[in-house]
């Protein structure tokens, strides 16, 4: 398999010398007479003058040929391009003189030279050419003779190809204005009428509201420290997050919406029919309906780096707005009132009730020494003591000094009767005296228990009664610590943002509305078409 050899064609034109030269003087034998000039392409012309000629002049059909050339020329084809069109017009038998003339040629028969069959088909087995008779084994070079290409009706086919590109351009442009027709339909459908219709609400249907703001903290007492450093570390005087998180959550309740509607009418405004019916509430609406509305109109939000809680309220009536906002701080306070009175009661119950019941033991305490006393009579057991024993003590004394005057008579040698028996009666008086004394001291006597015994009931009263007092001395220190702590978890409801009547409405704000009307509904469209066109390729494929 070999590539068909190139050839070049060349023209040879008779010039006036051949033509004296081939005609001889006088002679008419038709073997020497002169030949029909040829043009190069196989066609007879008319005989030439016989005047001489000068230079070369070309035929209309040979001008029309170099324009053709000329015109592939300023197409810019590559060599490789070049290259290709001659292998192809070698294949198909088409005799070329130049890269440009192949071109030309296959063109004219209808053949696309770059077209990829074509260029798959370059390499073409080798023809075998007849020996001539002096070269039976045909080595010698041989003149390959190739018989003239059908003329083709290249117009026809030109006409036709042009019709064919006509055709399909138009269809490529009829499907490009149906699609680009198709995409402003639903572009229009999708996402410019909603957001003109939502611009035409906000623009011209929809109720002014009037919003106002407020802020509020809730703030914890401090704790006293002697030292100057603790409180460095002893943190904010903000209220722990949980009572920030519950005074919202309770703002954000059903149980503030229904409060606030008892005491101020909140559903009765929303129910006015001067509302626009998407933001109105329909005539005895439920009570989910309201809170859906409330949640909207009504914004709490709590902020933990700085511990404030924000309040927003939105109403058609600027006056309400502020009556709402303003009671709803109310609601929050209280609510953070009653938690923190909670904490402290349930602090201090316990240190109350030990308090409550050492004072009542000291009491029943100190009424049983008066008990005693009173039975008894004695004031006190040691003091009744102290006054036996001196008793005793000086009619000891006096016994002494009878004793000793009766020794003194009864020394004499005449003793007087008279002295001695006073003398004897009284000192038997004064050893009676101090007989019964004694046993009063140590045993009972008719009327009751000795005083023994009455001095160590009213000294067991007596400590009970001190036992009661440091009972009832510790009871106080630890309901005054619990007084303290409770102290410390009290709350303080500090307003920063008081509520204020705005002078024009806040809400709705019309371009920015439609914008981001304009922005959620190509959003969804552009979603759903890159879901369509998924599914429609996973369809397909």
């Amino acid at each position: 398999m070999t590539t068909k050899p190139r050839a070049r064609r060349f023209r040879i034109r008779p010039t006036p010398f051949a033509e004296a030269t081939a005609r001889p003087a006088g002679g008419t034998d038709s073997h020497f007479a002169p030949a029909a000039p040829d043009d190069g392409f196989g066609a007879a012309v008319p005989d030439a003058p016989a005047r001489a000629r000068t230079g070369e002049v070309k035929s209309a059909r040979e001008a029309a040929l170099d324009a053709e050339i000329a015109e592939i020329r300023r197409e810019g084809l590559t060599g490789r391009q070049l290259r290709t069109a001659r292998r192809v017009a070698q294949r198909h038998g088409i005799a070329a003189t130049s890269d440009f003339d192949a071109v030309r040629l296959l063109r004219r028969q209808g053949i696309d030279p770059f077209e990829r069959a074509n260029m798959l088909e370059l390499v073409v087995p080798e023809p075998t050419l007849p020996a001539a008779a002096d070269d039976p084994a045909g080595k010698l070079p041989q003149t390959r003779r190739t018989a003239p290409a059908p003329a083709p009706a290249e117009g026809a086919a030109e006409a036709a190809r042009l019709r064919d590109i006509m055709a399909i351009q138009a269809d490529l442009a009829r499907r490009r204005r149906r699609r680009t027709t198709r995409l402003w339909a639903r572009l229009g459908a999708f996402v410019l009428l909603p957001t003109a219709l939502a611009g035409l609400y906000y623009g011209h249907i929809a109720t002014p509201f009037y919003g106002v703001q407020a802020a509020f903290v809730i703030n914890k007492a401090r704790q006293a420290s002697a030292s100057p450093m603790a409180g460095l570390f002893a943190g904010t005087g903000f209220a722990s997050s949980q009572d920030s998180i519950n005074a919202q959550a309770y703002l954000q309740s059903r149980d503030a919406l229904a409060r606030l509607d008892r005491d101020h009418g909140f559903v009765r405004l929303f129910e006015n029919p001067k509302i626009d019916p998407l933001q109105r509430l329909p005539p005895g609406a439920s009570l989910e309906a309201a809170y859906r509305l409330y949640q909207r109109d009504v914004q709490v939000g709590y902020d933990p780096s700085e511990g404030i809680i924000r309040l927003q309220v939105s109403t058609p009536d600027p006056r309400k707005s502020v009556e709402f906002a303003k009671a709803l701080i109310g609601y929050a306070q209280e609510q953070v009132d009653q938690m923190t009175q909670k904490m402290r009661d349930d602090q201090m119950a316990g240190a109350r009730q030990s308090y409550e019941k050492a004072e009542r033991k000291l009491a029943q305490a100190n009424a049983r020494v008066v008990a005693l006393q009173q039975k008894y009579k004695v004031m006190s057991g040691d003091v009744e003591v102290t006054l036996l024993t001196s008793q005793i003590s000086a009619l000891n004394a006096e016994l002494n000094r009878d004793r000793l005057d009766l020794q003194q008579i009864l020394s004499q040698p005449t003793p007087s009767p008279a002295r001695v028996g006073p003398l004897r009666e009284r000192i038997r008086l004064i050893e009676g005296r101090v007989a019964g004394l004694r046993a009063r001291l140590t045993s009972n006597d008719g009327e009751g228990a000795s005083l023994a015994q009455v001095n160590s009931q009213i000294l067991a009263a007596e400590a009970e009664v001190k036992t009661r007092q440091v009972m009832l001395s510790q009871s106080l220190q630890a309901l005054e610590t619990a007084r303290i702590a409770a102290n410390q978890q009290t709350r303080y409801f500090s307003v920063g943002v008081s509520p204020v009547a705005p002078d024009e409405p806040t809400s709705p704000r019309a371009f920015q509305n439609t914008l981001v009307a304009f922005l959620v509904f190509a959003g969804l469209y552009l979603m759903l078409s890159m879901t369509a066109s998924i599914l429609r390729e996973q369809v397909s494929g």
